[in-house]
C-alpha cells in the first residue's frame, strides 16, 4: 500500500526545472530538491490511514467476534486474532489504549477466557 502511495504521488512531484541561465537553474533545482525532501518527510510521518478508518475497522471486528456465538471454536481464533491485532497496534504506537479504552475493556471481559484477550486487558490496564 505504501509503494502504491509513493508511486502515485512520485508523478506529481516529478515536475521538470526550466531556466534561461544554468547558474539560475542551478539554485532553483537545490531549492525544489530542499522542497521536494521537506515535502517527502512530511508525507512520512502522515498515517497511511485515517484513524477513523482504524477505529470502525476494530469495531466491526469486535462486532463480527461477539456475534460468532454459532461455532465456538471460530470465535476463539477470531478473538485471538484480534487481540493480537489490536496489542501490535497499541505497541507500534498506531493506535493509543486510551482512544480504545471502553470499547476493548468490554471485549476482553466478555472472551476473558483467552489468553489473548486477558493479555490485551493488562496492556490496556497498564497504559
Amino acid at each position: 500500500m505504501e509503494v502504491v502511495n509513493r508511486l502515485a504521488t512520485h508523478s506529481a512531484r516529478g515536475a521538470r526545472i526550466n531556466s534561461d541561465s544554468p547558474q539560475h537553474g542551478k539554485r532553483k533545482q537545490q531549492s525544489t530538491m530542499q522542497q521536494k525532501n521537506a515535502q517527502e518527510d512530511e508525507e512520512e510521518n502522515q498515517p497511511l490511514l485515517h484513524p477513523e478508518y482504524i477505529h470502525l475497522y476494530i469495531s466491526t471486528c469486535i462486532s463480527s467476534c461477539e456475534s460468532m456465538s454459532y461455532d465456538r471454536h471460530l470465535q476463539n481464533k477470531s478473538v485471538r486474532l484480534v487481540c493480537v491485532f489490536l496489542q501490535s497496534l497499541i505497541r507500534n504506537g498506531i493506535v493509543s489504549a486510551e482512544d480504545l479504552f471502553v470499547e476493548v475493556q468490554s471485549f476482553c471481559i466478555e472472551f476473558s477466557r483467552i489468553r489473548e484477550a486477558a493479555t490485551l486487558f493488562q496492556i490496556l490496564k497498564s497504559k
